[in-house]
């Protein structure tokens, strides 16, 4: 007997994989922050989950896991990317930046150190996704793409207000109401400097 719903003329029933076990794998060759690695993932696998499960690099977050909170952002040739809403197959010949690959401990990247010394964060979760973002936001002034709240935006230079940053960081949601401390670190860190 059949069961209702199967039918194999549309393609139903035929080659179904059982329940947890993945089909064939995918060779890929990934280049996150200058180093070349290489993975085998399932063709499924969002790069999120190949940065973090495959390649141990807990800098970037998983928090909503559906695009929504920026937890996740890395840069992908130099834009910011939801990681988790991309797939690690999808970005062989890309160059992959993630929080690690900006500055360490150490040697602190420009806006990480403004972070820093405007405590751009509390509990810490969302700041790799925040900085990643920030990175590519001002990549993005830079290069002169305006934002809904570009007040001319045929304006020859874009003027980096606080409306102006609050809205290229709308995507980037912090739980612990951080937003003033951040918004104050990119603007030293586009000023070129820290307070």
């Amino acid at each position: 007997m059949r069961k209702a719903g199967r039918d194999e003329r549309f393609g139903y029933g035929r080659q179904e994989a059982e329940p947890g076990r993945a089909g064939p794998l995918s060779a890929i060759t990934l280049n996150v922050n200058d180093q070349v690695r290489r993975l085998e993932v399932d063709p499924r696998t969002s790069l999120l989950d190949a940065l973090r499960e495959q390649l141990r690099m807990s800098g970037t977050k998983k928090g909503c896991d559906h695009g929504q909170c920026g937890a996740c952002t890395v840069l992908i040739n130099g834009r910011r990317v939801n990681s988790c809403l991309t797939l690690a197959v999808m970005h062989e010949d890309d160059e992959i930046v993630t929080i690690e690959g900006l500055g360490d401990p150490d040697h602190l990247g420009p806006i990480q150190r403004a972070f820093v010394e405007r405590d751009g964060f509390q509990c810490g979760y969302c700041t790799p996704g925040q900085i990643c973002s920030a990175v590519g936001m001002l990549a993005e002034v830079a290069a002169g793409w305006p934002s809904h709240a570009t007040a001319d935006v045929s304006a020859p230079r874009i003027t980096l207000t606080d409306d102006e940053i609050r809205e290229r960081m709308s995507g980037n949601i912090c739980r612990c109401a951080a937003y003033p401390n951040i918004v104050a670190a990119i603007r030293d860190s586009a000023e070129g400097g820290s307070r």
